[in-house]
């Protein structure tokens, strides 16, 4: 595990730590399976892209995954079948605002961001007035 375990000077309230690798780590363990947020990596070594799936979707939580590879039909296979809700290629945290933000299992409840916004904060109703005398046709008529 790399890092120095201390915050900066100024941080005094709360609990920080710096940025911290932990490298070898089994799916098994609790830092393999929990969604931490902070500058956190855990790097569980695998030798086969169906070792590599069954690892990132061995855990309950899904909100990103990063993959890196140079091979661009082995990144869009493996993406199509991990389970998450935000995928990065080669690149990290880089999202256009109007695209949907939000994971699967226990890492969300829907879609925010853009349009989806929309569906996420309002209830939509469907209001039909009609307008003059007319006649009102019967079911079954």
């Amino acid at each position: 595990m790399a890092g120095d375990g201390q915050h900066p000077a100024e941080l005094t309230d709360g609990a920080y730590i710096t940025p911290t690798f932990f490298k070898d780590a089994t799916p098994t363990m609790r830092i393999a399976q929990e969604e931490i947020f902070g500058p956190f990596l855990t790097a569980i070594p695998f030798d086969t892209d169906a070792e590599a799936l069954e690892i990132a979707n061995g855990v309950k939580y899904g909100l990103t995954a990063y993959i890196w590879t140079r091979d661009v039909s082995r990144a869009l296979n493996m993406a199509h079948k991990v389970e998450a809700g935000m995928i990065w290629v080669n690149s990290q945290n880089v999202r256009h605002l109007p695209t949907p933000f939000g994971g699967i299992k226990s890492s969300g409840i829907g879609r925010d961001g853009g349009d989806y916004s929309f569906d996420f904060y309002m209830e939509t109703k469907n209001i039909s007035i009609a307008f003059g005398d007319h006649r009102i046709p019967r079911l079954g008529a």
